[in-house]
């Protein structure tokens, strides 16, 4: 008898062991990369807030000021998925998103960063799973903090149309009249990529929305 209950309550140990390892994976921790304030809030380099701030909307939540970022939460059926947008401008992304995968306790597979991509054509999605920064200083910031870019990234194609030299100005520009209308729809196109990248895992994100 009393060998029978060591049998139960260690099943049962494992069993709880087993139960909160999977709530813990069930979190996944969303940053969009941008820079705050109005001055930023509809440039190109912004795309990244513009798509949680869309992500957010569609659901009815609000950011909230949080330590290093605006943060909201949003649950996708048995999914959380916790969105943050940097306070710390872009060139210092990696305190805040180091900052938030510890305090979730979120591992970096279930890390997902949205940032604007020069070398795609406007409107151009693209996940993957790694990378270089590509000389994004967002991303260079991340990789230097994290000490690692093995990290799955949703690139958004903002487009080069842009004269030698003018690189800077063309990111930190506002979109044109008809990139404004054209956008809409990449955007939601970006959130469905969000949603099966937390709800079906990374491969089946970009088997499903990288040739979108």
């Amino acid at each position: 008898m009393k060998k029978q209950l060591q049998k139960v309550a260690k099943l049962l140990k494992l069993l709880l062991k087993h139960s909160k390892s999977k709530l813990r994976v069930k979190k996944y921790l969303i940053a969009g990369l941008g820079n705050i304030g109005a001055e930023y809030a509809e440039t190109r380099h912004n795309i990244g807030f513009k798509i949680l701030d869309a992500l957010a909307g569609a659901s009815n939540i609000s950011f909230k000021t949080d330590r290093y970022a605006d943060i909201a939460h949003l649950k996708v059926k048995n999914k959380e998925l916790v969105l943050i947008k940097p306070s710390t401008y872009m060139n210092l992304s990696g305190t805040a998103i180091n900052y938030w995968l510890q305090q979730e306790k979120s591992p970096l597979q279930n890390l997902l960063v949205v940032v604007d991509e020069l070398a795609l054509p406007f409107g151009a999605i693209r996940l993957k799973g790694k990378g270089s920064d590509g000389g994004h200083n967002g991303l260079k910031s991340i990789n230097q903090v994290l000490g690692r870019q093995d990290y799955p990234r949703l690139r958004f194609g903002i487009g080069n149309d842009y004269p030698k030299g003018g690189q800077v100005n063309y990111v930190l520009g506002e979109w044109e009249d008809q990139e404004i209308i054209d956008l809409k729809p990449r955007i939601e196109l970006s959130c469905g990529a969000i949603e099966t990248f937390a709800l079906a895992g990374l491969n089946t994100a970009m088997n499903e929305y990288n040739k979108k």
